[in-house]
């Protein structure tokens, strides 16, 4: 409980009280290993500027996904599966600009995601522009974004889905404000 309760701070902007939670749901698991140790901790200490326990939560996450028994890798809300095993390094590693793994974690949690997970899906593709960005691909990572953004519903660019791309519209430098690819994400998120 205390691992999915830091998934909604870090969902809506509280990530150092997720990283609290998180530490809380690793203390509370002990030493075994068990879905709550592996969930919300790399992501909250990346969004909380701590990269160094960013990397270590990562390290320690991917020991313990190999020791989850099966009831623990189920795809339910309390199980950590191998695609949400993928989608939170993604986020994680890319705001640690680590494209190269995050780009890895991005492809793995694509396949393993439903064709119907629009927020997920986008999500990773938003991450994948982050990365495009980050690298100096600058039209395509607003490109990117952008599509992601136009094939959703109005009612999808909402919540997380918009906080994540803003963060990426705002790490533009003004000079490429003018340029067609940033003027498109500017649309798609008014």
């Amino acid at each position: 409980m205390l691992a999915r309760e830091a998934m909604a701070g870090l969902n809506y902007g509280s990530p150092k009280a997720a990283a609290g939670l998180a530490e809380q749901a690793r203390c509370v698991a002990g030493t075994s290993p068990t879905a709550a140790t592996t969930l919300a901790a790399a992501r909250a200490y990346t969004l909380s500027h701590q990269p160094d326990q960013a990397r270590n939560a990562l390290a320690v996450a991917d020991r313990l996904m190999e020791q989850l028994s099966g009831e623990q890798r189920a795809d339910t809300w309390f199980g950590h599966c191998e695609q949400k095993h993928h989608v939170h390094p993604s986020h994680a590693l890319t705001d640690l600009g680590d494209t190269g793994r995050a780009r890895e974690s991005q492809d793995r949690a694509l396949e393993l995601s439903a064709p119907t997970s629009s927020m997920t899906r986008t999500l990773l593709t938003i991450d994948g522009a982050a990365c495009a960005h980050h690298d100096g691909d600058i039209e395509q990572a607003y490109r990117r974004a952008a599509a992601a953004l136009d094939v959703l519903p109005a009612g999808y660019r909402t919540g997380l889905i918009h906080a994540r791309a803003t963060d990426l519209y705002q790490s533009i430098p003004a000079q490429h404000h003018r340029e067609p690819a940033v003027r498109a994400l500017h649309n798609a998120l008014a």
